[in-house]
Order: structure tokens, then C-alpha cells, then sequence
């Protein structure tokens, strides 16, 4: 097994981020950080009208992450691994989805401070799904918050990450296409994602499971 220090899952809304981080973090003791998006006091009102709260929410989201990400920093002489449901690059994803450019330009500005003291991950995680079963998978987790996020958004927001990891090689990548798997319910699918993820991995490597393989 090859020594990994921080691992970050990434991928759209609902396609499993935190669950995964969970699990994994679990089944190889490693410490735990979650976006804690629950915080951001913008988040229920952008939902409502994004066009008037999307810079209030991208800002506290950028600084918020900053935040954490500094906390990281901060050796753990218990757990030597460490897991993220998020990079903090995801937050320029989502504004280049949802700022017009006036408000990008001022972002960016802010942002490329930031990003010059933010560590990156030995290995990244990049969740995959179709447009419905995201929307799917939102219903179903019941949020309050999410209940106007359209199918054009998810959409969208799809697009931005398969852009942005298809061009991605600040680290290793892994990328899971969810849509076969099910790694909550399934111990054998969570098996071999932990197993695939311990092998030595150097640029992009495609997960596809065992079990898809009838």
C-alpha cells in the first residue's frame, strides 16, 4: 500500500461526495473534514434567487474553505490520513457557473490570494452520474434548500466538473462513474473502491468495478 496523506472526493451536487468521504474515512481511521455548507447564511436565499445572492454565497463559501483548508494544516499525531468531501477549487467551479463577469473578475482577484497557501491532495476521488440520478438523489435526500435547484442547474454544473477534470493533473485522479455501483449499500463496492484506491495511482485512472463486469 503506497502512503497517502490527504485524499479529496469531489464531484456535482448529490452524486455522494460525503458518503464516500464517511465510509472511507471510517474503514481506513482517517480524519474527517466536511464542507460545512450549513453555514453559509446566503445558501437558502440563493436557491430562491440566485441571481441576486450568488456572490454573497460564492464569497462566504471561498473564505469559509480557506478557512478549513488552513485548519488542515494542523498535524494530527492520531491519524496520519486525512479526507475532504470537497477541493477547494470547487468553489471557483460553482462561480464560474453562477456569477456574471463583473462579479467573476472581483472573485478571481480574491480567489488567486487564496489558492497560493491551500495544500493539494495526494489523490482526489471525482464522482460521476447522470443529470437524473443526481436529481434523483436530491429529491430523495429531502433538503429543504434544494427543493427550486433545476435540471438545467444539475445540468450545467455537470458540465463545469467534466471540463474541469478532464483537463485535471494537479494530482492523482480517480474518477467513478457512480452510476453502477453503490458503495452506501454494497460493502463489496465500497471494498474495491478502498482496495483500488490503495494501489499506486499516477495520473487519471478510471475505477470500474468487478461486479460491472458480467
Amino acid at each position: 500500500m503506497r502512503k497517502l496523506f490527504y485524499i479529496a472526493v469531489e464531484g456535482p451536487i448529490g452524486v455522494g461526495k460525503t458518503s464516500l468521504a464517511n465510509l472511507i474515512s471510517k474503514e481506513l481511521g482517517a480524519r474527517l473534514v466536511l464542507e460545512q455548507f450549513e453555514e453559509n447564511p446566503f445558501l437558502p436565499e440563493f436557491y430562491k434567487d440566485p441571481e441576486r445572492y450568488s456572490f454573497q454565497t460564492q464569497l462566504f463559501f471561498l473564505l469559509q474553505r480557506y478557512r478549513q483548508q488552513q485548519e488542515l494544516k494542523q498535524v494530527d499525531m492520531f491519524q496520519n490520513l486525512l479526507i475532504t468531501d470537497y477541493l477547494f477549487v470547487k468553489d471557483r467551479l460553482f462561480a464560474s457557473l453562477n456569477l456574471n463577469e463583473k462579479e467573476m473578475l472581483l472573485y478571481d482577484t480574491v480567489a488567486n490570494l487564496l489558492e497560493k497557501n491551500i495544500i493539494r491532495p495526494d489523490l482526489v476521488i471525482y464522482l460521476q452520474a447522470d443529470t437524473d440520478t443526481l436529481m434523483n438523489n436530491i429529491s430523495r435526500r429531502g433538503r429543504e434548500m434544494e427543493e427550486n435547484i433545476s435540471k438545467d442547474y444539475i445540468d450545467a454544473l455537470g458540465q463545469v466538473y467534466t471540463e474541469y477534470f478532464f483537463r485535471y493533473q494537479d494530482s492523482p485522479l480517480v474518477i467513478i462513474n457512480t452510476s453502477n455501483i453503490d458503495f452506501v449499500h454494497n460493502k463489496n463496492d465500497l471494498k474495491e473502491i478502498i482496495n483500488f484506491i490503495r494501489k499506486p495511482v499516477s495520473g487519471t485512472k478510471f475505477f470500474n468495478p468487478v461486479t460491472d463486469l458480467k
